[in-house]
């Protein structure tokens, strides 16, 4: 087999330094080395490439726009490989190890505090999270799977079907009288709360469910669910945001919903899985525990104080 084509770590850890920092006396320190240590370095690396990485004048260096392309991917790859460094450290022997890539939310509001139960069913295994709120390519990470929404971006890759984020509005209870937490007029009356990547939600909820919803564009915009929550926590107005992640809040009155969940908004949830035949068999459990986990947190068909459909 021909040997690989690669520089040496330590001198992709000086470029890497150097093209942070914008400086080689900056990476030098951050090293624990000389400047001329980090310079003589970089020098090696361009002789191994044939291409300038960085543009030398007075005391500053700017990166090349092969230096700018390079260090992104010298910067990715150098992170993953401390990742997968630091799992072989910290992982007892005989330890199963899932790495996950979650949308945060769901991480934060939902899976983490159930992980309890499945650590007690698995005790030899170590859940690694990180977060992935976008699509990315699975192949090439170290993740074996990735908890994420359809999206046309991972169409053809190998995935499952978990379970429907079905939106629900949520508000503090002292926002609305007991009396009139089944009247659809009540809506119109309050803050509506949006998620900015879906500034229809609220319009598609009032036509699925009939609701005369005046101004249902019309309210504070939130990057994420988490935000919405907090919001709908410190009384800001309704937001239409996952059952799933308000259904612990819901139970504990500490936030009620003003309707039943929507049928036609929200999304689906998926496992996207990776090409590591040895965790398959226990992906399938965590997938099974997943939906386990979810089906006992449906909501009621008809929850307290919910809006029905205008006739």
């Amino acid at each position: 087999m021909p040997s690989r084509r690669i520089p040496s770590t330590s001198t992709l850890l000086a470029f890497e330094a150097a093209a942070r920092h914008g400086s080689f006396s900056l990476a030098a320190q951050e090293l624990v080395v000389t400047e001329g240590a980090v310079s003589r370095q970089i020098a090696r690396l361009e002789t191994f490439l044939r291409v300038p990485l960085f543009a030398r004048g007075g005391n500053r260096v700017d990166l090349t726009a092969h230096g700018a392309r390079y260090a992104e991917e010298v910067g990715r790859l150098l992170a993953s490989l401390e990742q997968s460094t630091l799992q072989v450290m910290t992982t007892p022997v005989r330890k199963h190890v899932l790495e996950l890539a979650v949308i945060g939310t769901f991480a934060t509001k939902w899976l983490i505090p159930r992980l309890p139960s499945f650590a007690r069913e698995h005790a030899d295994t170590v859940i690694n999270l990180s977060t992935r709120n976008a699509p990315f390519v699975l192949g090439g990470t170290i993740f074996d799977a990735a908890i994420t929404f359809t999206h046309p971006a991972w169409a053809g890759v190998e995935s499952r079907y978990l379970f429907r984020s079905a939106l629900v509005p949520v508000c503090r209870p002292d926002l609305v009288a007991p009396s009139r937490r089944g009247d659809s007029a009540v809506l119109s009356t309050l803050p509506l709360l949006h998620k900015m990547a879906t500034p229809e939600s609220w319009p598609d909820y009032a036509r699925e469910f009939e609701i005369d919803l005046q101004g249902a564009a019309i309210g504070g915009r939130f990057e994420q669910f988490s935000m919405l929550i907090e919001a709908a926590h410190a009384g800001l107005g309704v937001a239409l945001v996952p059952y799933l992640y308000v259904a612990d809040g819901i139970r504990a009155g500490e936030l009620i919903a003003l309707g039943p969940p929507g049928r036609d908004t929200g999304k689906d949830f998926i496992l996207v899985t990776g090409a590591r035949s040895q965790q398959a068999d226990l992906l399938e459990e965590f997938a099974d525990w997943l939906m386990a986990e979810a089906t006992s947190d449906a909501p009621p068909r008809a929850p307290a104080g919910s809006i029905s459909p205008r006739p």
